[in-house]
């Protein structure tokens, strides 16, 4: 399953295929996303593929100043002919939802996606409404301008199972970036572009079932411990890896060897998924960041330092 959806996204995303194959571990981990990067690199068009290929809703919220809750939950509305109150869904009922410089909302809106990522569900007047089983957060926002922004609060940064950074293609993927564009492509018409949905539904079910029943070593399950120990008492962390982050690492590297079709985790796949698990969960001291340290670095060196398991 893994391998297809990767084959089919790789017909109208050149490149990016770490990128991809972290969506799919954050999608069997049942899990959202946090992508950061400039605009212009396929931030949009990675989500509206991948839901695309998986024959599921895909709706997309542009976050402004003046967006208000009820306008991404959506809102109870009296009918006269019924007499009664009758919820008219916002676009967070889909599957995939892609929410736009999340960072560009105030912290009231953002807030409304609290409930609905831990919860999957969504309370509207005193009644809750369940979300789809496949619901899925894709949030992007731009690095470099914050100008008018609201960033986000560290409670809301740690229900981000991942933070990915999306970077610039090197000169050959963009080359022929150019040149599929040049040849007709229409990233608003993904149907033309040949891509092909997953014909079973269950095949996410089937796979998340599968990743749960990777083997874990205890050696690797102390090693995860232990790199997220590590991280609070880094001399460049105000506050390192919470017991939930050190539960989505493990989560993070059991789904990475499924999509390798590994039957066990080794060291290799804790280190492949530990900089977009941790780098948004660890807060640097100011001295740190004067520094020079970035949370990147600051993982790298952990990885570096931790023993790996024999």
């Amino acid at each position: 399953m893994a391998a297809q959806i990767k084959n089919e996204m790789a017909k109208v995303i050149v490149g990016q295929q770490t990128v991809v194959e972290q969506l799919l571990v954050a999608l069997l981990a049942q899990g959202h996303v946090l992508l950061e990067g400039v605009p212009g690199t396929a931030k949009t068009l990675m989500a509206k593929s991948l839901a695309h290929v998986l024959g599921v809703g895909f709706n997309r919220v542009q976050f402004t100043p003046d967006l208000m809750p009820s306008d991404v939950l959506g809102t109870s509305v009296f009918e006269s002919t019924s007499g009664a109150f009758k919820l008219r869904a916002g676009p967070i009922f889909t599957e995939v939802l892609l929410a736009d410089e999340i960072n560009r909302t105030p912290p009231k809106t953002q807030a409304a996606l609290l409930e609905a990522m831990e919860e999957r569900q969504v309370t509207i007047d005193g009644q809750r409404h369940p979300l789809p089983a496949l619901f899925l957060v894709l949030a992007t926002q731009n690095p470099v301008e914050y100008e008018g922004t609201y960033p986000l609060p560290e409670a809301q940064l740690d229900r981000f199972f991942m933070k990915v950074i999306v970077e610039y293609p090197s000169e050959a993927e963009e080359h022929q970036v150019v040149l599929r564009h040049h040849g007709g492509f229409d990233p608003r018409d993904l149907d033309r572009a040949g891509l092909v949905r997953l014909e079973d539904p269950q095949a996410i079910p089937r796979c998340r079932e599968r990743a749960q029943h990777v083997t874990v070593e205890e050696g690797i399950a102390r090693y995860v411990v232990r790199i997220a120990r590590a991280s609070r008492e880094a001399p460049t962390c105000v506050i390192g890896a919470s017991p939930r982050a050190a539960v989505a690492l493990l989560t993070a590297a059991k789904c990475l060897a499924a999509i390798r079709g590994k039957p066990y985790v080794t060291p290799d796949d804790v280190k492949s998924v530990g900089a977009p698990v941790l780098r948004h969960r660890l807060i640097l001291k100011p001295e740190a960041e004067i520094e020079g340290f970035t949370a990147d670095r600051v993982v790298e060196d952990l990885l570096a330092q931790v023993p790996v398991p024999r």
